[in-house]
């Protein structure tokens, strides 16, 4: 899918008109996002460009010059953005290509970045007076979100922490399939967080001497320094919940392991007298005594208190 926006006034605005044939709206537009675009759709956005656009292996690639480069097209950035499919995070490479009069994205999924700044575009909330600053206002607001994700981690941490260290019945099972689902969370980010930093130094290099445009990727890169530090210790954290979650599941392990040792020892010198007075041999000592029976099952009980005073006094249990 193609979509189309244009500037006006400072601000960015969707050109929806259905009476303008889609060639023609490409045309004048500052910003064109293309989501998953089709053959057709490509072709479309090809007479923008003297080669042809990037195959989703070529967006992939992970070498800084094929993430960063610039060519007689514009000036190619190919970043990470955080995507969710499933209740869990990805990540999704987005490719731009700025032009001295254009903005072009390429991504294979409608993240929830263009979602969001599509839908501030409709009511007329996106300021942008260039497609350099437009690039700049989509990187603030990638930013941002990764910062509303860390934000639902910490959250999330905090519930899984007070479960773990405070409920005497908490379910460690579930906590640690929670944790490892935010760990993996947390290194997307991270990534996302890195990349984004690139992204930004190597645009800074690019961008006009528009001073508010370089102010506010500086503000990036120092907004992405503060949230790198803030993943680095919820890393920790959740590292510090995991071994917490493993250490009282080995304790509660081992408080079984104890209680069976323990009811072995209590069970085995009863079992052993009744073992002994158990043979059918004819000649046995008090087979024939009238207090014979009582007298067994004195020993064996006697046998039995004895090792449990005894684990008390040495306060074992």
């Amino acid at each position: 899918m193609l979509r189309s926006f244009t500037i006006n006034n400072g601000r960015i605005v969707e050109d929806r008109s259905e009476e303008t044939p889609l060639a023609e709206r490409l045309s004048r537009a500052h910003w064109i996002d293309a989501v998953d675009a089709d053959s057709s759709e490509r072709a479309k956005l090809s007479n923008f460009l003297t080669a042809e656009l990037p195959e989703d292996e070529d967006v992939e690639e992970i070498e800084s010059s094929a993430r960063y480069f610039v060519d007689v097209d514009g000036t190619h950035v190919h970043s990470l953005f955080l995507a969710q499919s499933e209740g869990r995070h990805q990540t999704q490479t987005v490719a731009f290509i700025l032009q001295p009069h254009r903005l072009i994205t390429l991504h294979d999924e409608d993240l929830a970045d263009f979602r969001l700044l599509r839908m501030r575009a409709r009511v007329g909330r996106v300021e942008a007076g260039t497609p350099e600053s437009l690039l700049v206002t989509l990187f603030d607001q990638k930013v941002e979100n990764l910062a509303d994700n860390i934000e639902d981690i910490h959250l999330e941490l905090e519930k899984i922490g007070q479960n773990v260290l405070e409920t005497d019945d908490a379910d460690y099972e579930s906590a640690i399939d929670s944790l490892a689902k935010l760990e993996d969370s947390c290194g997307k980010i991270r990534l996302c967080l890195m990349d984004t930093q690139r992204s930004i130094a190597f645009a800074l290099r690019r961008l006009s001497s528009n001073a508010d445009e370089r102010e506010t990727a500086r503000q990036i890169l120092s907004d992405v320094d503060a949230l790198t530090s803030h993943t680095t210790f919820l890393t920790d954290k959740i590292n510090f919940l995991m071994d917490s979650t493993v250490s009282f599941i080995n304790i509660d392990q081992s408080q079984i392991i104890k209680i069976f040792s323990i009811a072995s020892v209590v069970f085995l010198p009863p079992t052993m007298v009744a073992s002994i007075y158990g043979m059918n041999f004819e000649h046995m000592p008090a087979l024939s005594w009238q207090y014979g029976y009582p007298m067994a099952l004195g020993i064996m009980v006697i046998f039995g208190v004895a090792p449990l005073l005894f684990f008390k006094y040495k306060k074992w249990l």
